[in-house]
């Protein structure tokens, strides 16, 4: 995860709006796709039926489960990244400082 601590108010202005644009995204992306697949095109009732309900409420289970799961997949490769990123830095300083 970047480092928080060192930004600027407006750096962290400007990560707290993405940070609602991306969940925003999610949130219409989600609806969008189980609303495709749950609920049919010609509507026969103004309320939801119970399979229609059932449908979408598994959807949007499924929907943010894969959404943490890629997050936590995500937040571990930055994290690795950056653990490559001090070893290379440590390394190129080792190698300057030997010459």
């Amino acid at each position: 995860m970047a480092n928080l601590a060192g930004m600027s108010a407006d750096q962290m202005k400007l990560v707290q709006d993405l940070e609602v644009e991306m969940m925003s995204d999610m949130y219409t992306r989600m609806a969008n796709a189980c609303h495709s697949k749950c609920i049919p095109t010609k509507f026969k009732d103004a309320e939801l039926g119970k399979g229609e309900a059932v449908c979408i409420d598994r959807c949007v289970a499924k929907y943010w489960e894969i959404h943490e799961q890629v997050g936590r997949k995500l937040q571990s490769l930055s994290n690795m990244d950056e653990e490559t990123m001090k070893k290379l830095q440590e390394q190129q300083k080792a190698l300057t400082g030997t010459s």
